[in-house]
């Protein structure tokens, strides 16, 4: 651990060895997963929250084979802030496979974006959860220029918020320059319930096809452990809004987690139980990621 830094070690993702009882379709595609390390190699950030141990590309390779899941998304992590090296390392490694979402500095060329974009990297995240400052609402003017930058290149905004803050939400980006995605089915813990303005807000975003959302994470905004039933109604909603704008991710290694930690085979068997139309597995699994994230089709061979 970095001797300049303090911030308190995660759980490590459960190693047993164990595959789901449900069979993905091919082409399966994990949208939201994170390399962190080796850290003697990409060094975590010092102004990071909190410490991963180290989930290597080789440790989440083995976990795909594991889970029987064909392709991923690696979402960087914030404990890189902007320093994106060990996910581009990662995509580096099997282009075809692979796709990226990255953290930038506003001052971020061109250039290095069209070389991102080459790497494999479609989408931007921005993290305002950890805003000090909640008064003033959702940083739209920041947020809408960094879309303008990446609009060009056919990204989409990642958008990492807790939406029952905004109950304004829809209103807020109702003409936003590019699609947007948000993770952990809007962040919105369950004890606010479906019918919170936020929430209402995104399954607007997402009836008008403006907005993507990420079935993932439903451990970190509910109470209790698997299976996590609070947390049926908002997939439900979701599902009901607009199945072909959603994408699923495993969330590993599941950083920040202080309640049990879950098994990567058992929350694969917890959505094939959420949707258990295998043409809906089908398009949330494989149709729809490739369109977000432009992945080639799909060979088997990857």
């Amino acid at each position: 651990m970095n001797a300049t830094n303090t911030a308190p070690l995660c759980q490590a993702p459960d190693p047993e060895i164990r595959s789901p009882k449900i069979v993905f379709p091919s082409g399966a595609v994990d949208c939201h997963a994170h390399v962190c390390g080796p850290e003697n190699a990409f060094p975590y950030a010092n102004e990071r929250i909190y410490t991963p141990p180290d989930a290597t590309l080789e440790q989440y390779d083995f976990l795909l084979d594991m889970l029987g899941i064909d392709r991923a998304v690696l979402v960087q992590p914030s404990v890189y802030g902007t320093d994106n090296r060990a996910m581009l390392a990662a995509l580096a490694s099997n282009p075809n496979q692979f796709r990226g979402v990255a953290v930038i500095n506003p001052n971020i060329s061109d250039d290095e974006l069209e070389t991102m974009h080459q790497a494999g990297v479609r989408g931007i995240r921005c993290n305002v959860v950890d805003v000090v400052d909640k008064s003033a609402g959702l940083p739209i003017h920041e947020l809408t220029a960094i879309a303008e930058r990446i609009k060009p290149f056919g990204w989409h905004l990642e958008l990492l918020a807790h939406v029952n803050e905004y109950p304004d939400l829809a209103t807020t980006f109702a003409d936003f320059p590019v699609d947007l995605v948000f993770g952990h089915f809007g962040y919105s813990h369950a004890r606010h319930s479906v019918n919170d303005k936020g929430f209402q807000g995104l399954l607007q975003l997402l009836r008008e096809e403006k907005a993507w959302v990420k079935m993932t994470g439903p451990y970190r905004i509910c109470e209790g452990d698997l299976p996590y039933t609070d947390m049926r109604p908002f997939n439900d909603a979701v599902m009901k809004a607009n199945s072909k704008r959603l994408v699923w991710g495993s969330d590993w290694p599941h950083v920040m987690v202080k309640k049990q930690m879950p098994h990567d085979a058992d929350l694969c068997d917890l959505f094939g139980s959420w949707v258990s139309d295998a043409s809906l597995r089908k398009s949330i699994l494989s149709d729809n990621p490739c369109m977000l994230y432009d992945y080639p089709a799909f060979s088997g061979n990857q």
